[in-house]
C-alpha cells in the first residue's frame, strides 16, 4: 500500500468510525425529527408495505436532502444487523462526537480522564454509563468494538440522548486501545470495589480508568 492509498484508507476509516446505524421505524423517525442529529443515508426495504410512518420518514429524508437507498429484505438485514427488529428501515447517522483512538492520540488534550469499558455487554448498562459520564467532568469514553454491547436503540434510549453528546473514542479491542493511549503516555488504572485507594486519591494529568463488566468487573 503506497502513501496515497494509506491516506485514503485512513480517511475512509475515520469516516466509518463516525457512522452509527440505527434501525426501526420509530427510532429512525425520532432521529430525523431531531435537529441536533445529522443523518447520512436512509435505507429502506423493497418489501415494505405502504404505511403513514414510512411516508413521514421518506418526506423528512427528502426535505433534508438525505440519500435514500432501497434494498432487498436480506440486504437490509445485513445493514441493520437485526433482521427481526429493523422493520424494514435503517438510518446511518454521522456522529461528530465519535473518533478513533489513533486520532485522539495524535492530538491529545493536556489533561484528560477517560473511562474505558471492559466487556460491558448489557446495552442498558452501556447507555446508563454513557449518560453518567456525559454529565461528569470525564473527558471521554473508550468503547471497544469487540467485547462490549453494540450501540443500538437500547443504548440510545438508556443514555437519554447522551450518546449524541458524549465524546466516544472507538477502538477494535480494549487492549489495542489502551496500547495506543500508552503512547501519549497515560496512566492506566483499574477500578475495583475492594481497592484500598479511593478514586479521589488518584490525581494524574492523563488517566484512563478501566471499568469492568457486570459480573466479573
Amino acid at each position: 500500500m503506497n502513501k496515497a492509498d494509506s491516506e485514503e484508507y485512513k480517511k475512509k476509516k475515520q469516516f466509518l468510525t463516525k457512522i452509527l446505524t440505527i434501525y426501526g421505524r420509530k427510532p429512525v423517525l425520532e432521529a430525523l425529527l431531531n435537529a441536533d442529529i445529522t443523518a447520512h443515508r436512509l435505507h429502506l426495504s423493497e418489501s415494505n408495505k405502504a404505511a403513514k410512518i414510512l411516508d413521514e420518514i421518506t418526506d423528512l429524508a427528502n426535505k433534508k436532502n438525505i440519500e435514500i437507498r432501497h434494498h432487498s429484505k436480506e440486504a437490509l438485514s445485513r445493514i441493520s444487523k437485526n433482521k427481526k427488529q429493523d422493520q424494514g428501515v435503517a438510518l446511518d447517522l454521522h456522529m461528530r462526537n465519535f473518533l478513533m483512538v489513533e486520532s485522539f492520540v495524535e492530538n491529545p488534550p493536556p489533561r484528560f480522564d477517560i473511562i474505558a469499558l471492559d466487556c460491558v455487554t448489557n446495552p442498558q448498562n452501556v447507555g446508563m454509563i454513557i449518560r453518567s459520564i456525559a454529565a461528569s467532568p470525564a473527558t471521554a469514553i473508550l468503547l471497544p468494538n469487540q467485547g462490549c454491547a453494540k450501540l443500538d436503540a437500547l443504548v440510545i434510549k438508556a443514555s437519554a440522548g447522551a450518546l449524541f453528546k458524549a465524546t466516544i473514542i472507538r477502538c477494535d479491542t480494549l487492549n489495542g486501545g489502551l496500547q495506543q493511549l500508552l503512547k501519549i503516555p497515560s496512566n492506566i488504572i483499574g477500578l475495583d470495589l475492594s481497592a484500598n485507594r479511593k478514586l479521589s486519591d488518584v490525581q494524574y494529568e492523563r488517566s484512563v480508568f478501566v471499568l469492568g463488566n457486570e459480573s466479573e468487573g
